[in-house]
């Protein structure tokens, strides 16, 4: 037979004064929250965000693109992509921290629910019978001023903010990848031509010694001549190591611990790389992963804000147990069980001000995120503004460093007959084999900077990576 004890009219007699102190308290603190009442943080991002900002003109081929793999599409790049976001460790650790979000907002969603437990427990004493007793407990706090709910939409905010990091790294890495593999091709190009200048030196070295043995040329002649190519040798070794250091650098973004690229097919010129198109600034800021995320940290700042000042108010809990004793396990599993029922109000009335104090870490905490933003945000503009002013500066740069090339390689077909001739002297035909192979090293860096802007600038335009 179910027995109802008398606890629950005993103690709600006895918390009668705890009410009235306590509506007292939901009074006050219903006051103290007037500060979070204001318009959030959170909005003004969502009203001011690219208000003020206008993106400079850009080339007429320029291409819309919905994701950085348009912008290269080379069956290769695309395939160390894939692998980089399988295998880069960074990443890696931003997915487990994504995961580890999710459980928390998980945690965070069950305290909406009851909880329940069980117990089962025997006494045996001296002189007296063995006896068994069982219990069933059921809590429950009544959600009056939806703080458990705030605690659950910042653990989702969070979660979204984490979300979004984890777009950003993988936009962030597959810019990486493709950019390491431009590097590769440039480094190696470089190399080809210092190993093509320091052919060039040895042939004019030749014309000097040759000239030198007949009587037309001077000892000193032959030494500036042997300096040039020296100084050639030791950039070639520079070089070379620069291309093994493009190599393992691309490696470690792959998550390769042997450092090997061997059965990487590298192309020995450069591939196309789109210039995307810029759209209106709000659109483009509105997608960035980075912006994305840090809006969402408002969020979730602002929701642990609200957590903080309902820690003021009273608490509403139920708690229903049912319990049962007999002589034998099996008569103690509510043969005749009592039930009782107690409701309770708790409210804080003195904790040494750390309500507060958490209040305006709470509060700070927000400010802080919405100055992270703001830092963001800037970054964000900065960075479309560059890369689309030096997409212009590249362009103009290589016009008039590839017609320097084109005079100067004029020039160095000529300067050899020349020197034979005695019209011009050693410094002349060093000077112009030095210059016109600088001018083409420099044509190839141009162009390698120029593509691995295009793929910032995508980046800063907030294209991410489809697959």
């Amino acid at each position: 037979m179910l027995q109802h004890t008398s606890k629950l009219g005993v103690v709600m007699k006895m918390n009668l004064p705890v009410l009235i102190v306590s509506i007292a308290l939901i009074l006050s603190g219903c006051a103290s929250t007037g500060d979070i009442t204001d318009k959030a943080l959170s909005e003004r991002v969502t009203e001011e965000m690219g208000n003020t900002v206008s993106w400079l003109p850009q080339s007429d081929s320029a291409v819309r693109t919905a994701s950085l793999d348009q912008l290269l599409q080379v069956e290769a790049v695309q395939a160390l992509v894939d692998e980089a976001i399988a295998h880069n460790p960074g990443l890696q650790q931003t997915l487990i921290t994504l995961k580890q979000s999710k459980i928390r907002e998980t945690s965070a969603n069950a305290s909406r629910l009851p909880q329940a437990s069980a117990s089962l427990s025997g006494n045996n004493s001296e002189n007296i019978d063995t006896s068994y007793s069982a219990s069933v407990n059921v809590s429950w706090e009544i959600d009056i001023w939806n703080r458990i709910g705030d605690s659950v939409d910042a653990a989702a905010f969070t979660t979204r903010s984490n979300a979004a990091a984890l777009q950003s790294a993988r936009a962030t890495l597959a810019a990486s990848v493709m950019q390491g593999y431009l590097d590769i091709i440039s480094q190696q190009k470089i190399l080809d031509i210092e190993k093509k200048k320091l052919a060039a030196l040895e042939n004019s070295e030749s014309i000097i010694l040759n000239r030198y043995r007949t009587g037309l040329g001077t000892l000193a002649d032959l030494d500036t001549a042997r300096t040039s190519s020296a100084t050639s040798r030791a950039n070639i070794a520079e070089y070379e190591n620069n291309l093994a250091s493009s190599k393992r650098a691309l490696a470690v973004l792959l998550g390769r611990s042997d450092m090997s690229l061997a059965d990487v097919a590298i192309s020995e010129s450069f591939p196309d790389v789109v210039l995307p198109l810029a759209a209106l600034p709000e659109q483009d800021l509105a997608r960035r992963p980075d912006l994305i995320a840090a809006y969402y940290q408002i969020k979730a700042n602002e929701s642990s804000e609200k957590v903080a000042y309902k820690q003021l108010l009273p608490s509403l809990n139920i708690t229903a147990a049912l319990s049962d004793s007999g002589a034998t396990p099996a008569l103690s599993l509510f043969k005749d069980p009592v039930w009782s029922l107690l409701s309770s109000i708790t409210a804080p009335l003195f904790q040494g001000g750390e309500l507060r104090a958490n209040i305006a870490l709470a509060e700070l905490d927000t400010l802080n995120s919405w100055w992270n933003y703001q830092d963001t945000l800037l970054t964000a503009v900065q960075e479309v503004q560059a890369t689309l002013d030096l997409e212009n500066s590249y362009q103009r740069r290589q016009q008039h460093i590839s017609q320097a090339y084109s005079n100067s390689r004029r020039s160095q077909d000529n300067y050899p007959s020349q020197y034979r001739q005695g019209l011009s002297d050693i410094l002349d035909l060093l000077s112009v084999t030095q210059t016109t192979y600088s001018l083409e090293a420099q044509l190839v860096q141009l162009q390698r900077n120029q593509l691995s802007n295009r793929i910032d600038l995508g980046l800063a335009l907030g294209l991410g990576v489809s697959s």
